[in-house]
């Protein structure tokens, strides 16, 4: 079973001008593509050609770094898009009553987040995830994930390059605060808490 490109769950003008569609056509359509390439290259053949995203992720973690790298990015990738929407929106329910018994406010949350990427050395993730029950934010760095670490992730942020430069060049801030006050899509995060589990790769 070869692995495909996911779909964006918006137009690629939607999360202008924050994320510009030039940005989204290299970002999904060439990076994002590739990851999903060079998985499907190095499973071809193999006992992993059949399973699940998450489960090559499980099998390279530790024995084939180029595998994991490029399986655990086309998870990262696809869990970002989702992560992102063109639509306004604020936490409610759950989630809501959630991220003020962590943070204290929605406001102190996005100002973490907003933190925590600016400061993350080099290139990688800021994620917002729950874990018995308490949510928290975790990084990982380069081509790492949570999506086999035991955590369920509400929601990612890209903090590499490739996410924000044609739009912000290397104003990493900028971008966050763009995304953060306006693009995560927190509908999927309840979705994600709701379901108690992480969330699976659809493509």
């Amino acid at each position: 079973m070869a692995f495909k490109l996911i779909d964006l769950p918006y137009g690629r003008d939607a999360l202008d001008p924050v994320i510009s569609a030039e940005t989204l056509s290299y970002h999904h359509g060439k990076h994002h593509q590739t990851y999903i390439d060079k998985t499907n290259d190095a499973i071809k053949d193999t006992d992993l050609a059949d399973k699940s995203l998450e489960e090559v992720i499980k099998a390279a973690r530790g024995s084939n770094q180029g595998l994991f790298n490029n399986s655990a990015q086309s998870w990262n990738h696809g869990f970002y898009w989702h992560s992102l929407t063109g639509e306004t929106g604020k936490p409610e329910g759950r989630l809501a009553t959630m991220i003020d018994e962590a943070f204290g406010s929605l406001d102190e949350l996005k100002t973490k987040l907003k933190d925590r990427g600016a400061g993350h050395f080099a290139s990688g993730w800021v994620w917002l995830a729950e874990k018995g029950g308490k949510l928290s934010i975790e990084e990982t760095h380069d081509g790492d994930t949570l999506a086999d670490q035991g955590f369920n992730p509400l929601l990612t942020i890209d903090v590499w390059e490739h996410a924000y430069y044609l739009d912000h060049q290397n104003a990493r801030p900028k971008y966050l605060a763009g995304v953060v006050d306006e693009k995560l899509n927190w509908a999927f995060a309840a979705e994600n808490l709701e379901r108690g589990e992480t969330w699976k790769y659809p493509g």
